[in-house]
């Protein structure tokens, strides 16, 4: 892998051939499909410490799934879907359990999004064996993976996770204040809570046929755009406020109009990074696929020869993915729980986990590590900028783009628009 700079961005190339043939597998389906080189990946990390790997729901007692019995639609660990909440693809899904059963475990169920996968596969089976070094208390671990507004909700509605770590500050805040997480929850550890950081990443086809460079090229005719859609996915938000962003010294109104061609050029919107990911690689749909820069490069690393080449612009947001206990949770649980919790996300900000972080992708700040952070290498350079900063606050940023009605949902309707005329147009000229 080398780098490359031009004056907007820097690409990254592999030696590596394209992707090959459209698979038509969509869907929960095609998520799973997409990571069994993952798992298999996971196996392999498990095997040497002969932990178990429980994927999916494949044993009813620990599968956490929404009760339809009890009329409250709290989430325990039986029984099925109550049909209100959205399909099994979108609620969080059970992978596996780490440990062994030993004499009065602590078990703490972690939810997160979907790209943190392997992270925290490596990252609980790690902080385990510390932890049982040093206190000789076994924790073990229940993670659930799915979008992260996906998991706020279902903690909401009653998923009883421990700690919770999102794509999303605003996530974690409308947990906050759902009453389940202490106000001051950014407070509590180091970096606001901050645990892992990434950026936005431009995937491009082999030899990068259109030549795409940077933000300004994604409105050229003809160029086939692929990102989430906002309104399901984290990482699609963070991708449209790197795209307003990198026009915001032009004022709004050009920034607005920039961001409409940007999404004239979109040809799908997948529900999340991974169906993105399936939709680009497998399907060969889109020329450029926007997304979270470690997803590119564990995907990269899961299909080999056909990894595809990425730029990363140099000016960019700094995606800050943050991580608190669920205080109303753990309080139910007694002090055992309340101590590993505390303990495994204070473990998460050492330069050992970090550099865990690191090796998937994840770009280390050095004010969490500064020796994870030097030790990092092949990442593109990028000047990131904070949402804080440029748009005042998550909840202004909300309220402004993505509130029913503002920016994002007139952007989305006159693009609607324009498309129904065009097909109006070309079904005339048919006829």
């Amino acid at each position: 892998m080398t780098s490359m700079s031009s004056n907007h961005s820097s690409i990254t190339h592999h030696t590596r051939g394209s992707s090959s043939g459209r698979q038509g597998t969509q869907g929960a389906a095609a998520r799973s499909a997409h990571y069994d080189a993952i798992l298999r990946q996971i196996g392999s990390i498990l095997k040497a410490s002969s932990i178990p790997l429980i994927v999916g729901h494949t044993k009813p007692a620990l599968a956490l799934q929404r009760d339809s019995g009890n009329g409250h639609g709290n989430w325990n660990g039986g029984g099925g879907g109550d049909g209100n909440h959205a399909s099994s693809s979108h609620s969080p899904q059970l992978l596996h359990t780490l440990g062994q059963a030993d004499k009065e475990p602590v078990v703490l169920t972690l939810a997160s999004f979907a790209v943190t996968k392997l992270a925290y596969v490596r990252l609980t089976k790690k902080f385990r064996e510390n932890y049982m070094s040093k206190t000789g208390i076994d924790v073990r671990f229940r993670l659930t993976f799915a979008g992260s507004g996906v998991q706020a909700r279902a903690v909401i509605d009653g998923l009883p996770a421990d700690v919770l770590a999102l794509a999303l500050p605003l996530d974690v805040e409308r947990v906050s204040r759902a009453g389940l997480i202490r106000a001051d929850w950014r407070s509590l550890f180091p970096n606001n809570s901050v645990v892992c950081e990434t950026t936005v990443a431009l995937v491009v086809r082999k030899g990068n046929p259109k030549n795409i460079t940077g933000w300004q090229d994604l409105i050229r005719p003809g160029v086939e755009v692929v990102l989430a859609n906002p309104k399901t996915a984290g990482v699609a938000r963070w991708i449209f406020l790197a795209l307003w962003g990198s026009q915001v010294k032009k004022g709004d109104a050009a920034a607005e109009t920039y961001v409409r061609q940007v999404f004239d050029n979109v040809v799908v919107q997948p529900r999340d990074a991974r169906e993105a990911s399936d939709v680009f690689y497998k399907q060969r749909v889109g020329d450029v696929l926007l997304t979270y820069e470690n997803e590119v490069i564990l995907t990269n690393e899961v299909y080999g020869d056909k990894a595809l080449p990425y730029v990363i612009p140099t000016e960019n947001v700094r995606i800050e993915c943050p991580i608190a206990v669920v205080d109303k949770v753990v309080e139910g649980r007694g002090p055992r729980v309340r101590q590993a919790s505390d303990e495994f996300i204070e473990y998460l900000f050492t330069a050992e986990a970090q550099r865990e972080f690191g090796k998937l992708g994840f770009r280390v700040n050095p004010k969490v590590s500064r020796a994870a952070a030097e030790a990092q290498v092949g990442l593109p350079p990028s000047k990131l900028w904070n949402v804080d900063k440029v748009f005042g606050s998550w909840d202004k940023a909300q309220a402004k783009f993505f509130d029913a009605g503002q920016i994002l949902d007139k952007i989305q309707e006159a693009v609607g628009k324009r498309r129904v005329e065009q097909r109006r147009v070309a079904v005339a000229k048919k006829e």
